[in-house]
């Protein structure tokens, strides 16, 4: 077991009706003048924008607001926030909407008291010193970062899509009403699904394996996400499932499922490559790429993924042949992700197979040249990147 720093500083308001705290929210956690930023139509006809802007009005909180955020958030934007939340005195950054939202708001945050590029924290040339104050109100349950530290933004010049992760980036508050997530599409909410489970399996599949408590957490989360999609699916309306999925997403990125675990984010790394350049959903690219990631690294610890299948996929547990179970439950994944309606592979998600110098390029991109390796439960040369994506191309 690693020694661990657990640190969640977010102030959760959850449940039906959450939304009528949000001024309550800015003041109580020192906004004056506030940006309220959001995606596109969806807000607005919702009326959840309106309502929002009502109750900071009606508090006496000053506020602009920005929209057109969109599913991999762009870089110029965030620079379009920065210079306005400049000129017009912003001291609290408010997200409405799902993780591009929060993520873009976040990187506003992070740029605002910094004299050079926003970028730099992306490329690793920085470190920020101090950040402005985001808040999110919640409408889309996938990416968790509403409650995590990390967000993800794409220079969209260069097709180039980079994480950056700091405490300080956390939110201050979080609201969360699950009935805001009723109107999702099938889609959406399918691949939110795989996102969210995919930010426990990152942590699950450790090369740490003596943290029975934080597993058993893990895999409790995990199959509640499988039992409650299906019921969304079949019943947008249904509260309790939605819930529990909206606060799975919290709690699959809050740190809670990684205590005591050095983290692997291989699967993530290589997305952030397909998505950066072919704009693909987040999730749906996850899920196009795991079943390879995992028959490519499972051997490096087929314990572990006889663990997974057993206790999270449901497979019969054959004590005989031990990688039989374990490649019993990479396939059970499969089956999951194609009865939601998630790709499995990658000419699923693409529509196409991808051809050599598209894999090459995408294994050169995440490689940095090859001047990194991804991954922990299997460390991932720029080779072994190649290798995963032709795999996930058949």
């Amino acid at each position: 077991m690693k020694d661990f720093t657990y640190y969640t500083p977010t102030d959760v308001v959850f449940g039906r009706g959450a939304e009528e705290h949000v001024a309550e929210m800015v003041v109580r956690h020192g906004g004056h003048k506030v940006l309220v930023h959001f995606g596109g139509r969806s807000a607005r006809d919702s009326g959840l924008l309106d309502k929002v802007l009502g109750q900071l009005r009606e508090a006496g909180t000053d506020f602009i607001t920005m929209g057109g955020v969109v599913p991999n958030p762009r870089l110029s934007l965030v620079k379009e926030g920065i210079a306005l939340c400049r000129r017009e005195g912003v001291d609290m950054i408010l997200a409405v909407g799902g993780g591009s939202v929060i993520d873009s708001s976040k990187a506003i945050a992070y740029g605002m008291p910094y004299e050079g590029d926003v970028w730099d924290f992306f490329t690793g040339k920085a470190q920020p010193d101090t950040s402005v104050p985001v808040g999110c109100v919640v409408t889309i349950p996938a990416a968790g970062s509403e409650m995590s530290d990390s967000c993800v933004i794409t220079d969209e010049a260069h097709d180039d899509k980079r994480g950056f992760s700091s405490p300080l980036g956390r939110a201050r508050f979080a609201i969360m009403n699950p009935e805001r997530t009723f109107t999702l599409p099938k889609w959406q909410t399918a691949a939110g699904v795989a996102d969210i489970m995919m930010h426990t399996m990152e942590r699950y599949f450790s090369p740490d394996t003596d943290m029975d408590l934080t597993d058993g957490l893990a895999e409790a989360l995990l199959r509640s996400m499988k039992e409650n999609v299906f019921k969304v699916l079949e019943d947008p309306r249904n509260y309790r499932a939605r819930a529990q999925i909206m606060w799975g997403a919290s709690l699959s990125h809050n740190g809670l499922t990684e205590c005591g675990l050095q983290r692997d984010w291989a699967c993530h790394k290589l997305e952030h490559e397909l998505s950066g350049l072919f704009d693909v959903t987040h999730g749906a690219g996850l899920s196009a790429i795991w079943p390879s990631w995992a028959r490519y690294v499972y051997k490096e610890n087929v314990g572990r993924f006889v663990q997974f299948a057993v206790n999270v996929m449901g497979v019969p547990n054959d004590f005989s042949d031990p990688e039989a179970t374990a490649l019993s439950g990479i396939a059970a994944m499969e089956r999951f992700y194609r009865a939601i309606g998630m790709p499995a592979n990658l000419p699923e998600l693409m529509g196409r197979q991808l051809t050599e110098d598209e894999i090459r390029e995408l294994a050169r991109r995440c490689s940095h040249d090859g001047a990194i390796t991804v991954g922990n439960f299997k460390v991932l040369n720029r080779k072994d990147m190649e290798a995963v994506y032709r795999a996930a191309n058949r």
